[in-house]
This record gives C-alpha cells, sequence and structure tokens, in this order.
C-alpha cells in the first residue's frame, strides 16, 4: 500500500474486501446449517459481541503502533509488559497452528468428492494423511518464498469462496422453485433446541431451546469463524479519513459476512435432511445432491475444485503471516535461539518448521476418532479456547492503553470517547468469556461418545498450550541471529 513517494489511500471498499477475505471460509456453512432457524441467533451474536468490538478495538490499537511490527504482540506489551505481550502473541500463533487440520480436514471431504469416493470424506486415515501431506508441501512452499502462494491467496477468496456461495444460493432458489422436499421443513423431534412440536409437526425455533450449554456448543465454533478481524484492522490508519471510513468499511464488512454465512448455510439447510449434514463434508455433499437431482452431475468436480481452491487459499494464506510477529518476539529473546533464524529470503524457516511439526501431531486426531465430524469440531472448540484468551488480552490492553498512553496520537479511535471504549472492551470481553466457557461443553449435535474425554481433551490441550509461554525461557543472543 505503499511507494517510495507517497502513501497510497486504502478505500472503504478495499479495506472491506481484505477483511471478509480474512474472516470468510466456505468450511463454517455446514457447522451454521446444523442449527437450522436458529442461525440467525449465532450469526447476530457473532457479528455484535465479537466482530464488531473486535474490529473497532483492533483498529485503534494498530493505529496507534503502525509503524512497528508485532501486532497483538506490540499492543499488549505497551499495556501490560513484554511477558504478557509475548503470550497474546503466543496464542495467536498457536491457535492458529491448532486450526489448520480443520480447513484441511474440509478440503480433504470435497477432494474426495471430486475423485468420485465420497466416502473417504469419514476416513479418519484418509483425513489425517492428507492433512499431513498437503500441508507439508504448504510449508515447503512457503519457506521458498514461492510466488505460487501469493498467487493462490490473491484469488481465492473470489473464485473459491465467493463464487461457489453465490452459485450454492442460486441452486437452493432453483430446489425450492422445483418443490424439492426442504430440508429444514423436516427437523427430528429429537432436536428440541433447534425446533417445537405443535400437532406432531416440527416447527423450526429462530432462537434455540437452551436446556444445557451443550445446546449452543456449536456457539464457539460459529464465533471462530468470525475470528481475524484484527490481522487487517491494524491498516485502518492507511485510509485517508479513518474515523469516518474505518466504520463504513466495518459496516460493509459485517453486511458481506452476514449475507454470505447466512444465505450459505441456508441453502445448506434447505436442500440437506437434518441428519445428512456433515460438519466437514456437508457443504460439497449439498452441491453434490442438488447438482444429481438437476441432472447435472457433471458440474459436481467442477465446483468441488473451486470449493478446494477457496479452503487451500485460507491456508496458505495463514502459514506465513500470523509467525511474523513471533519472530518479532524471537528477535527480542523471548524464544530459543533457533526460533529466530531465517533464511536468504527472510522467511522465518525455523518457526515455520516447528508449526508443521505440531500440525502432524495434531492431524492423528482423525486417526483416532471414529467420526470425523466430531474430531473437526473438537479440533475447532480448542482453537476457539485458545484464540479467545487472546482476544480478552487485546480488550484489556485496549482498555489499559486509553489511561497508560492517553496523548500518544490515534488516527482512530473507538467513537464515543472513554465510555465508548469502555463499552466496546467490556461488551466483547463479555462476548469472549461466554463463548470460552461454552467451547467446554460438548455439543448436543454431535455423537462425541465419551463426554468426559471431550472436555478433558479440549481443557488440557488449552492448559497445555497457554502454559507454554510462561515457562519458555529465550535468549537475547537471538536477536542476532541472522
Amino acid at each position: 500500500m505503499t511507494t517510495k513517494s507517497k502513501v497510497v489511500s486504502m478505500s472503504v471498499f478495499a479495506m472491506a474486501m481484505m477483511t471478509s477475505a480474512a474472516i470468510m471460509s466456505l468450511r463454517g456453512l455446514p457447522m451454521i446449517a446444523k442449527e437450522e432457524f436458529t442461525l440467525f441467533f449465532y450469526i447476530g451474536f457473532a457479528t455484535i459481541m465479537f466482530l464488531i468490538p473486535g474490529a473497532l478495538v483492533a483498529a485503534e490499537l494498530g493505529g496507534m503502533f503502525g509503524e512497528k511490527e508485532g501486532g497483538v504482540y506490540t499492543w499488549v506489551k505497551e499495556a501490560f509488559g513484554e511477558r504478557f505481550g509475548f503470550v497474546a502473541i503466543w496464542l495467536q500463533w498457536v491457535q492458529n497452528v491448532v486450526w489448520y487440520p480443520t480447513p484441511l480436514a474440509f478440503a480433504a471431504a470435497t477432494f474426495a468428492y471430486i475423485i468420485g469416493a465420497g466416502s473417504l470424506a469419514s476416513n479418519g486415515i484418509y483425513t489425517g494423511l492428507f492433512c499431513i501431506v498437503f500441508y507439508w508441501l504448504a510449508t515447503w512452499l512457503s519457506v521458498r518464498n514461492s510466488s505460487s502462494i501469493t498467487r493462490i491467496t490473491s484469488y481465492g477468496f473470489l473464485i473459491g469462496t465467493i463464487l461457489p456461495a453465490l452459485i450454492l444460493v442460486a441452486l437452493a432458489i432453483v430446489w425450492w422453485m422445483h418443490g424439492f422436499p426442504l430440508g429444514f421443513a423436516h427437523l427430528p423431534a429429537s432436536q428440541g433446541a433447534l425446533g417445537s412440536v405443535i400437532n406432531n409437526h416440527v416447527h423450526p425455533r429462530l432462537f434455540p431451546h437452551i436446556t444445557g450449554l451443550s445446546d449452543i456448543a456449536f456457539l464457539a465454533g460459529v464465533i471462530l469463524l468470525f475470528a481475524g478481524v484484527e490481522v487487517h484492522a491494524v491498516h485502518a490508519n492507511r485510509m485517508s479519513r479513518p474515523q469516518i471510513q474505518y466504520p463504513l468499511a466495518l459496516l460493509l464488512t459485517s453486511v458481506i459476512v452476514f449475507v454470505i454465512f447466512t444465505l450459505g448455510a441456508f441453502a445448506v439447510a434447505a436442500i440437506m435432511p437434518y441428519n445428512d449434514i456433515n460438519l466437514e463434508s456437508g457443504l460439497i455433499q449439498a452441491f453434490q445432491k442438488a447438482l444429481s437431482q438437476m441432472h447435472m452431475s457433471w458440474c459436481i468436480p467442477l465446483v468441488g475444485i473451486l470449493v478446494m481452491f477457496g479452503a487451500l487459499a485460507s491456508v496458505t494464506s495463514w502459514i506465513v503471516g500470523p509467525s511474523r510477529g513471533l519472530l518479532q518476539t524471537a528477535k527480542d529473546g523471548l524464544l530459543p535461539i533457533f526460533m529466530a533464524k531465517t533464511n536468504q529470503q527472510g522467511v522465518q524457516s525455523n518457526i515455520l518448521l516447528v508449526q508443521a511439526v505440531i500440525v502432524t501431531f495434531l492431524s492423528c486426531v482423525y486417526f483416532v476418532f471414529k467420526n470425523v465430524s466430531v474430531a473437526f469440531f473438537l479440533i475447532g472448540a480448542m482453537t476457539i479456547t485458545l484464540y479467545l484468551i487472546m482476544y480478552m488480552f487485546m480488550y484489556a490492553a485496549g482498555i489499559r492503553l486509553r489511561y497508560k498512553r492517553a496523548d500518544m496520537p490515534r488516527r482512530f479511535r473507538v467513537p464515543g470517547g472513554m465510555a465508548g471504549m469502555w463499552f466496546m472492551g467490556l461488551l466483547g470481553l463479555v462476548g469472549v468469556i461466554f463463548s470460552f466457557i461454552v467451547a467446554f461443553f460438548p455439543p448436543s449435535q454431535l455423537p462425541v461418545g465419551n463426554p468426559a474425554m471431550y472436555v478433558l481433551l479440549v481443557s488440557g490441550g488449552t492448559v497445555f498450550f497457554t502454559a507454554i509461554p510462561f515457562f519458555m525461557k529465550g535468549s537475547k543472543a537471538a536477536a542476532k541471529v541472522p
């Protein structure tokens, strides 16, 4: 966005598209579709309690430290000190690493349908191996600084996300116009949180009937779909009038995300019967069912390629980015010296290799669980617990720096003065704390088997990955590593 002579102003549309691309992925549509009509409640909650506060607070913090590298590391460091800054950037990085097997499993399921072997989508061995092989390939390309990574991420959002979503919505409309049975009109009576029985017929609910937190456990997964808004909020200071333009960009982003997620999930719920919606392969199954019914089966591989391209683009776009902040902490001597090493292209090669090893280990979860959907959601739940802790630090830093660095110039300020920052900070904190608690409850919509084992894995993974930065010892000599 810059040249040697001047700073190029970022438009409202450009900011909205960047933010939307960082957030949106079609992999979450089957999960939202599982909520049937209550999806409006979930998406509304995520937008109001998570997306908007996160974007506004991150935009102010990014405007304060736009000239410094490190992102959330710098923000939290300035508010609470170097160690807590390290914990925050560690959580942002490690949650991203834990997250990789989720979109990769989605891509694996899509690839299975592309090659005409849909049964592989529920095969844990195939899914785990696909995740491992593809991630190491993407890591190899990233370490080599291949231009192919840039091309994939550049076109992935429009071709692999927006286009398939529009096709899916169009198919759902044609499905309805031809009088085919609508999936959301035939909910199982056992799903009391989603529907109520009136005159022996199940009617969908607009708001979930909550008898326990397990009924809304999917909320954690939906929140994860909206995470990442802080990544591009730091660019708000590149707008010519950020105080006016950034809220407009945020409004446009919210509309885009809300419309695509809502219409896309609603389309899946219309085409697929409730019990047939699979978390990792439900999207491609919806395409397959609709296109087959309309005698257009030849289109299934083509659509599958688009969807898979979008999923893989979302993975490759995050492989290098978040670890740049962690590299900054390594240069500051907070990580072991070998983590600060970069190759001739300036890529943090050792950090990327560590990422790949962790992803390999986590992908083995698919080897253990018989139900791939359960493993898919479990990894997502562990991811969001780590990410939400990072957001707690970010909101607290936003409030703290209004007092500690009150005189520091800000290209963008959360509207409403000090009261506005307190309101948005507390609104965001309430949203993330509630979602954090919910994430530890097994979802009633999935056959998790042993609930105690599910809770143990999510809580154990959360404690383990959160505790690491408190015990990790670095070396100031790391800053001298080339």
